[in-house]
């Protein structure tokens, strides 16, 4: 694993948890979200999203079993949406689902501290760690973002400190997720203006083209079929600060794309793939400041196609 220039841990207080237990609950995530909740057990969570039947974005969230029940670790302004969605399509259900973010907090571990507190399963995908009294595990999209942690609130500082070694601010998982050009729904991933594959949910592990149906499958099936996308979210290096969220990306009169979250001068965009063989490198601007785009490395070559 590269560990981050930054070592520690940041409380994540935009982060709500949902809490679902029942006989049912399994057999009732699996038929609405995009990945398979079969992976997800009390040795591994998973990354998945709840989309619109027209395939596009509503949620994504993280899912570990802990105590008997499973965990969604999702985005906190949105928690109240996802609980009255996921209470919609319960029916007759057996599945209780609670809204528990007053209980718990969601805390991020990165660099050196992650690889100390996971040890040898720090490249394992998902993989749940023993930790006292709170649930752990390796985050499911890229081994280099660390582990989260879901801790008990009034203890959660105290306790992400002593794991960690030292409690950073919560804007340093911020530079560290776009350091590794990772998006994050809610900020880069925009509620029913994104799709899975523009948003690179393959490459991210959240979702699964070979389980059963689920709502929205039928357009992310068919864009994965087609093989080529014509836009993807991606990292940008600006000369200086990067520009607010929202400023398009032009290359003269063509409109490459947007600019979404930022720190510093790497902020993550929407660029159009299919319009980058029309303009030179030296061209590409937003608000009149060049960028440069850049490649992950836990993106293939061969996924952007033109780049």
């Amino acid at each position: 694993m590269a560990e981050s220039p930054e070592s520690g841990a940041c409380l994540l207080p935009e982060r709500g948890i949902l809490k679902l237990q029942g006989s049912d609950t399994r057999a009732f995530l699996q038929g609405l979200i995009s990945n398979d909740i079969e992976r997800g057990t009390a040795d591994r969570a998973v990354y998945a999203g709840l989309l619109t039947p027209q395939g596009k974005f509503l949620f994504d969230f993280f899912i570990a079993e802990w105590d008997g029940a499973l965990w969604l670790d999702c985005l906190g302004e949105t928690r109240a949406d996802l609980l009255r969605r996921l209470s919609m399509y319960k029916l007759r259900s057996d599945v209780a689902v609670e809204d528990v973010t007053d209980q718990f907090s969601v805390v991020a571990v990165f660099g050196a501290a992650a690889s100390a507190l996971a040890g040898d399963s720090i490249n394992n995908l998902g993989r749940t760690l023993p930790v006292a009294g709170g649930l752990a595990f390796v985050d499911p999209r890229v081994p280099d973002l660390g582990v989260r942690l879901l801790l008990d609130r009034s203890e959660a500082e105290a306790r992400a400190a002593e794991l960690a070694g030292q409690l950073l601010k919560p804007d340093a998982y911020d530079r560290h997720r776009l350091a590794l050009g990772v998006p994050e729904g809610g900020k880069d991933i925009l509620a029913n203006g994104s799709f899975l594959m523009d948003s690179n949910f393959d490459e991210l592990h959240g979702v699964d083209h070979f389980k059963g149906c689920y709502i929205g499958q039928e357009i992310t099936s068919r864009t994965k079929r087609r093989g080529k996308l014509r836009k993807r979210l991606l990292p940008v290096d600006f000369d200086g600060p990067a520009p607010e969220s929202g400023t398009d990306i032009t290359a003269g009169p063509v409109q490459l794309g947007t600019v979404f979250s930022s720190q510093g001068s790497r902020a993550i965009a929407l660029i159009r793939l299919d319009r980058l063989d029309e303009v030179a490198d030296a061209d590409i601007s937003a608000a009149g400041r060049r960028l440069r785009i850049v490649r992950p490395d836990w993106i293939p070559a061969e996924a952007l196609r033109t780049i």
